[in-house]
């Protein structure tokens, strides 16, 4: 049911949902709280490592109970009440992130923090991505997702200015990027201005969240949760011994498993990248965030139009051949070299090529997830979105354990920050030889 919410409403709220969620990607898992994380333990490859175990132990418990919630959600009708709770274990999470300060530092108690609230994006994500498909007709969804997509970046945006102009403080000279000390009187020399991204994340979920839980309506039917997790284990059983029978959907799964997993690899490291190889301070990654959220805004934006003019599946091809060769560039800037270059320690030209390649992935990245997930709805039965969504997190997660573990392990074996996400690029590699099997419209018999 969609009450008396107009259409209009309806997709706003849904919008908010990408504005409230986005600060947990921008501001605690790239540009803030991973470089803080790296500047507190003192040693960037070792924080990549352990960077990396612990976004791959969380993709884990993710990659196994993202289709089963989403076949019970079909099966029940019950989408809101899910994301009200997963809603929950985002604020908790996030929020508890305050608690990382340098005289007191636990890495364990810190990464369960992290898990809590990454579970909670990525869960309440799978539903509502599961509602695009009722938010406009076919050809108008790729627009809305790249619509949905550049808002929700301007939202991160708005909430990395916040956070660099009021409250995250230099380690050298305790100020802001603009000269302040920390608002709200938070103490500098105990990192507090940066520890508040936990709690600004929070409040800022809490509250941009209220027009979705205003303006969106389940439109599932509800039915009596009496049986609803035999049913939907019995559907999603029948859904999985399917797969091999519709190739489109399953070589687009494996693919996008593939190829989210290594652009997921760039957004989770990029920010201890820069640390621990540029030595940038959290400021300076700050700074960085704010051009790439730029571009991703306005590319999403346009991604968005060249979607439903031409089909997700041209510009998915684009997206992924560009950013593995950005991956391969990634690799071959340090502080005394970019590519085949040697540069002075005190050359800026490693910095400028950071920085374009900043663009380059905002640009992209937005693109590739915005006409990811039109795809997924052309591939998807209609009846059982979110399980389709819960398959599509899937996914997304069942490597998105492998590549963060394979950057750690690489890390820690080379020694090197740069070899360490090599492994990227084959991830790429995959996603794009596997699009080959992919119908850009299998419904229509195209």
């Amino acid at each position: 049911m969609t009450g008396n919410v107009s259409q209009k409403k309806r997709i706003w709220g849904w919008f908010f949902f990408d504005w409230a969620s986005q600060p947990y990607n921008t501001l605690v898992l790239t540009f803030i709280f991973g470089p803080y994380i790296s500047e507190l333990m003192g040693d960037g490859v070792a924080a990549q490592a352990a960077w990396g175990y612990g976004v791959g132990a969380t993709g884990i418990l993710i990659a196994i109970l993202a289709p089963i919630l989403g076949a019970i959600a079909d099966t029940s009708g019950t989408r809101m009440r899910w994301i009200w709770i997963f809603s929950v274990l985002y604020v908790l999470g996030s929020a508890g992130l305050w608690w990382t300060s340098p005289d007191n530092f636990n890495l364990l108690t810190t990464l369960v923090f992290f898990a809590i609230g990454m579970i909670g994006m990525e869960f309440a994500t799978i539903f509502t991505n599961s509602m695009l498909p009722g938010l406009g007709r076919k050809e108008e969804i790729g627009k809305i997702s790249g619509n949905g997509w550049a808002f929700g970046y301007v939202g991160g945006l708005f909430a990395l200015v916040i956070m660099l102009t009021l409250f995250a403080e230099s380690a050298t000279t305790g100020k802001t990027f603009i000269g302040l000390s920390p608002a709200l009187g938070l103490d500098a020399e105990a990192r507090e201005g940066t520890r508040f991204v936990g709690p600004l994340t929070a409040i800022w979920y809490a509250v941009f969240m209220i027009p979705f839980f205003l303006w969106v309506r389940d439109p599932a039917p509800v039915k009596a949760a009496k049986g609803a997790l035999a049913d939907a284990m019995k559907g999603l059983g029948r859904t999985l011994r399917g797969l091999p029978q519709h190739r489109s959907l399953f070589a687009y799964l494996i693919s996008s498993m593939s190829y989210r997993d290594a652009l997921n690899g760039i957004y989770t490291f990029g920010g201890i990248y820069a640390a621990g190889v540029l030595e940038w301070s959290v400021v300076d990654t700050g700074i960085f965030g704010i051009i790439a959220i730029i571009s991703g805004a306005i590319f999403a934006w346009l991604g968005g139009r060249i979607d439903m003019r031409f089909g997700p599946k041209p510009v998915i091809t684009f997206s992924i051949v560009l950013l593995a060769l950005t991956t391969l560039f990634i690799t071959q800037i340090s502080r005394d070299r970019v590519l085949f270059l040697a540069v002075d320690a005190a050359s800026s030209l490693p910095d400028m090529a950071y920085y374009v390649v900043g663009v380059i992935v905002g640009a992209l990245g937005g693109v590739l997830q915005s006409a990811s997930r039109t795809m997924m709805v052309r591939q998807a039965n209609p009846d059982r979105m979110t399980e389709a969504f819960g398959l599509y997190a899937l996914a997304g997660k069942a490597t998105s354990f492998l590549a963060p573990l394979a950057i750690g392990f690489t890390t820690a074996m080379t020694g090197s920050q740069q070899w360490g996400v090599a492994p990227l690029v084959a991830l790429f590699a995959i996603g794009l030889i596997l699009l080959i099997w992919v119908k850009p419209d299998p419904k229509s018999g195209r």
